[in-house]
């Protein structure tokens, strides 16, 4: 049963959940910062699923910073994780990237033709330009960094102390028994790197098994660069590690005290950084919450290194186009750049701020965009006159702006349906652009296109992007002189009845007016008739009247909103295909 809004500051999840990380913070460290987090790997495509884990903690500490305190939002690129397979539908990479399966992220080329350095900076440069449109501010934090530095170390040595502590936890999920013994590892298993998923996937992997025990750590091998490397001793007085690679059969003895040329495994990986950084606040995908998953286990190893689990929930998967799942396995999965290339950020902003973590939701890349986007601006005006839902009043105020101020926004922003029609039938021609929205309202007409930026642009940037082309809207050059002589008297009539009020009616309201007006005058109903008011065949007629309109204008049966469509058309254009 849905819960009835009393109040802005109990009604929406974020608040719920501010009130609670205030609390657990000032429990955990009194008058420090409150930390909360996200965990993003730069693996490929960083897609709107992913964006999850960044917007849920964001807004929470936005809402703890509107409130005063003082708030750090780590985001940790795993960008030292293993490369774990070539992703499909990359432009820039083809099958020899394979050779690099198994080196850390930040060791493998970029993308053909990319500015950057290495595979993880590539990716991770598009999330950080997305995120700063969004309006989202964080701290980042290389794993590359903290590793190849020493700044783990501690850490390191002390997992290694306590691997036998650590390994009976692990052990009370794993559902296959021990044998002592490691399967034999190929060095470059496709199968089963195409069988992993999720960012933290390698993320499951919960250490090295072999004749010496159990060890939470594995080293990159000093010969090929790869993590496919097995310890075969260590030594808790000298720190004397010994290992060998399975790809290249490479082995060496190191001093772990001093060696910073690997890594935790994930599943003690991500405690120890709760412990390390003190975050009271991170949530988990679903993927992550089952029993014997990384966040569970999670929950009982960070113990070991003196924390504390963090507080936060579960998020449910982000779906697009009917899609049920998004995940950065499968190629071509669209990204928070490629939305926000045809939707202003607020909008973005909102899709995550409206719905708890635990729903799912799907972002629009077709024709159900221009509904979000009506929806949207019903909100904006019920925000403006002081009638929306006191929770639709706190995801709307989330969507706009930051503590810190809002965001960019479009100075006229008219309606996203009318623009992506006047983007269509102008196919880039700005000035006719300019002209048809200069007539939307006669009162108050745009004097520039910039007025309607950047709503304008993401809705040409739509059209051109996800709009098939035998879906776009082109203009008759010539009338339909077979179809006009063969119309019978009422259907002149009603042409004739619109012809006669074009001049009078020529706004977006007035056309809209006119059109839906003529089917009523020709039934002998007043224009300003109500549905009510009307028979039921009233709406036949006006159907069939719009789809003659649509064939005489453009060709087919439907098309872009009727008045939009004879305000880019033009007056005289009209008359004559209409055959004045």
């Amino acid at each position: 049963m849905p819960i009835v809004a009393q109040s802005t500051e109990t009604t929406d999840w974020v608040s719920r959940f501010a009130d609670e990380v205030i609390e657990e913070s000032e429990r955990r460290a009194p008058g420090k910062p409150v930390v909360v987090a996200s965990g993003l790997s730069p693996s490929g495509p960083i897609h709107l699923g992913n964006l999850r884990e960044v917007m849920t903690p964001h807004l929470v500490a936005d809402e703890v910073r509107r409130r005063g305190h003082q708030v750090r939002h780590l985001i940790s690129w795993d960008d030292y994780d293993r490369y774990r397979k070539v992703p499909a539908g990359v432009e820039g990479v083809d099958e020899s990237w394979a050779e690099h399966i198994g080196k850390p992220l930040t060791s493998v080329p970029a993308p053909k033709g990319s500015a950057y350095p290495n595979w993880s900076e590539h990716f991770k440069a598009a999330m950080t330009e997305s995120l700063a449109e969004l309006g989202v501010a964080f701290d980042g934090i290389s794993q590359t960094v903290q590793y190849t530095s020493g700044a783990y170390r501690e850490q390191v040595l002390h997992a290694m102390k306590h691997r036998g502590d650590i390994d009976a936890i692990l052990a009370q999920y794993r559902t296959k028994p021990k044998t002592g013994k490691k399967p034999q590892q190929k060095a470059v298993d496709t199968a089963e790197l195409e069988a992993e998923e999720g960012s933290g996937a390698a993320a499951e992997d919960d250490g090295s098994s072999g004749s010496a025990g159990y060890f939470p750590y594995k080293p990159y091998c000093g010969g090929c660069g790869k993590d496919l490397t097995t310890v075969t001793s260590y030594d808790d007085d000298t720190t004397e590690l010994a290992y060998t690679c399975a790809a290249c059969g490479f082995a060496e003895t190191v001093r772990l005290s001093e060696f910073n040329r690997g890594k935790l495994v994930w599943k003690v990986d991500w405690p120890m950084r709760w412990a390390y950084e003190g975050v009271v606040f991170e949530p988990s995908g679903v993927d992550h919450s089952s029993p014997g998953s990384s966040f569970q286990v999670g929950g009982q190893i960070v113990g070991i290194f003196g924390g504390e689990r963090p507080i936060g929930p579960m998020y449910a998967f982000v779906g697009i186009s009917g899609m049920a799942k998004m995940s950065s396995s499968r190629g071509g999965v669209p990204t928070p750049a490629d939305a926000l290339k045809i939707m202003e950020p607020q909008l973005l902003r909102w899709l995550y701020a409206r719905r708890r973590p635990n729903q799912s939701f799907k972002i629009a890349f077709d024709q159900e965009i221009q509904r979000l986007y009506d929806e949207w601006d019903k909100l904006a005006a019920k925000v403006a006159d002081d009638s929306a839902l006191p929770g639709d009043v706190a995801a709307y105020t989330r969507a706009v702006g930051t503590a810190a101020g809002d965001l960019p926004r479009t100075a006229r922003p008219l309606p996203y349906r009318t623009l992506a029609s006047v983007a269509d039938i102008t196919a880039g021609h700005t000035d006719q652009a300019l002209r048809i929205l200069s007539e939307l309202d006669p009162e108050q007409p745009l004097t520039t296109l910039d007025e309607a930026r950047p709503r304008y642009d993401k809705a040409e940037a739509w059209i051109n992007t996800q709009v098939p082309a035998d879906q776009r809207t082109i203009v008759r050059a010539e009338p339909d002189t077979e179809l006009l002589k063969s119309l019978d008297e009422p259907s002149r009539q009603s042409v004739r009845l619109l012809l006669d009020g074009l001049a009078e009616h020529w706004s977006l309201d007035g056309l809209t007016h006119l059109v839906y007006g003529v089917p009523k005058v020709r039934a002998g109903f007043s224009a300003d008739a109500t549905p009510k008011e009307l028979p039921p065949e009233i709406k036949t007629a006006q159907r069939t009247f719009f789809a003659l309109l649509y064939h005489l204008l453009v060709g087919r049966d439907t098309g872009p909103r009727l008045p939009t469509l004879l305000l880019a058309v033009g007056q005289d254009r009209v008359r004559e295909l209409l055959g004045a």
